[in-house]
């Protein structure tokens, strides 16, 4: 999606040969024009899949996953990582590390949200190891419901995330593909699509 790369070569910081800051579009201060384009371009890539929910987690998932929700016309439900008062009975949990935060977080959902009647599509604001999508799909299992595939608005294809998810049988979009941050450069996957 050359409006996201764009946006990443533009103001996206990387710190590290491992992480790529993007605080100042999608996961501290958001750009709801380029949340759009993205929720428009996963419910493209889904709109044939029968998706009946999206899940996510909070929080930075949470505004890709509305604007694909928004566009596809269904729900979105998103995983707390943070116990509430509110969130206590039937709930579908796992736990997850998370790469950036370097935590182990339990994340939660109400059962009352997910049914075996749903096929979800997953969409996540990052992928590395693959660890969220994985607590997620674990969530979407124990619920009964399907997965329809994972919506990943930046992947940093240098670490294994992908090709777990894609050994256990999962179908990952990507809409940018990175292929290192080394130097203190993005440069992406040269994908050739069909």
């Amino acid at each position: 999606m050359e409006a996201l790369k764009r946006k990443i070569e533009e103001e996206g910081v990387v710190l590290s040969d491992q992480v790529l800051k993007v605080d100042a579009f999608l996961n501290h201060q958001i750009d709801p024009l380029l949340m759009k384009k993205i929720g428009d371009e996963f419910a493209a890539r889904f709109e044939k899949d029968g998706v009946t929910k999206i899940v996510t987690i909070e929080s930075s998932g949470i505004a890709p996953a509305v604007m694909a929700g928004l566009q596809m016309g269904v729900p979105v439900v998103f995983a707390r990582k943070h116990k509430s008062l509110t969130l206590t009975d039937n709930l579908l949990t796992s736990s997850v590390y998370s790469f950036t935060k370097q935590t182990e977080s339990q994340i939660a959902v109400s059962g009352n949200h997910l049914s075996d009647q749903d096929h979800v599509l997953i969409i996540d604001d990052f992928l590395a190891n693959g660890q969220a999508a994985l607590g997620l799909a674990s969530i979407v299992k124990q619920a009964g419901a399907s997965v329809a595939g994972l919506g990943i608005v930046i992947e940093k294809s240098f670490q294994p995330g992908r090709e777990e998810l894609v050994k256990l049988g999962y179908r990952v979009e990507s809409l940018a593909r990175i292929e290192s941050l080394a130097e203190g450069k993005v440069s992406f996957v040269q994908e050739v699509r069909s």
